[in-house]
């Protein structure tokens, strides 16, 4: 089982410490910082089968600085790191920030381009503006490789996503009673397009929801997305590790 997207640094001593005695379990994690003050913890956290992606998180774009720039492009370069991102579109928290987003979006899409990795992509909103902006974007600059971090199942970003050849990375939520129409676009998807992750410690799977998740709860989603395609458990973990180990590159 390989856990596409995790925020390790956001666990406390003693949640860390139970999630590192569950990753022999897994394939591999990737472990994200999302701002500037988070870069350095991450890399830290890198090590054996955990790898990290370092960017800006839109609602932390009002950061974005020429100094910020050349910080971001420095830890882009470390050896473990495997993405860019998260960056994107966020309308529900910081909706009067969208310019901002979008610039922070620009560069971070550019600098993953200029490293040949992929970029990590975050879109949340309301009304579904976020997600129609973000396929907009996604079809006017085509990135060679990108992930939809936590897929929604937004139609237009759905279209979108198979247009440009995107990943489709589902968390907890392809768990929830009520998604019946997202484990419907699981079901659908190409199958060399489709991840799976945790968010950790947010959007935990059944049977966590109202607590913090960990990576080895991956397991669950996983469970999930093999059902939704009637597959065998083992064939679902061999292809979503398969495709992560393709998109991010490690061994």
């Amino acid at each position: 089982m390989t856990d596409t997207h995790a925020h390790l640094d956001f666990l406390e001593p003693e949640e860390l410490a139970e999630a590192a005695a569950h990753l022999p379990k897994l394939r591999a994690v990737l472990t994200l910082g999302v701002d500037p003050g988070r870069w350095e913890k991450t890399l830290s956290l890198a090590q054996g089968n955990v790898y990290a992606a370092v960017g800006l998180h839109p609602t932390s774009a009002h950061l974005l600085s020429p100094e910020v720039e050349e910080a971001l492009r420095h830890y882009a370069r470390s050896e473990r790191v495997r993405a860019i991102g998260e960056t994107g579109l966020d309308y529900y928290w910081t909706p009067e920030t969208r310019a901002a987003q979008l610039k922070a979006l620009d560069f971070q899409a550019a600098l993953a381009e200029a490293l040949g990795l992929p970029l990590v992509l975050h879109v949340r909103s309301k009304d579904g503006k976020a997600e129609e902006d973000l396929a907009a974007w996604l079809l006017l600059h085509r990135p060679k490789r990108t992930v939809l971090h936590a897929f929604s199942g937004h139609p237009a970003l759905e279209a979108a996503g198979l247009e440009v050849g995107a990943y489709f990375s589902f968390a907890g939520p392809l768990t929830y009673r009520k998604n019946a129409a997202l484990r419907e676009a699981a079901a659908r998807l190409p199958e060399d397009r489709l991840l799976v992750e945790t968010d950790t410690p947010f959007l935990p799977p059944e049977p966590f929801r109202g607590k913090r998740n960990r990576p080895h709860y991956v397991r669950f989603t996983l469970e999930k997305l093999a059902e939704a395609r009637g597959l065998p458990f083992a064939e679902a973990e061999a292809l979503t590790d398969r495709n992560a180990r393709v998109c991010f590159g490690w061994p």
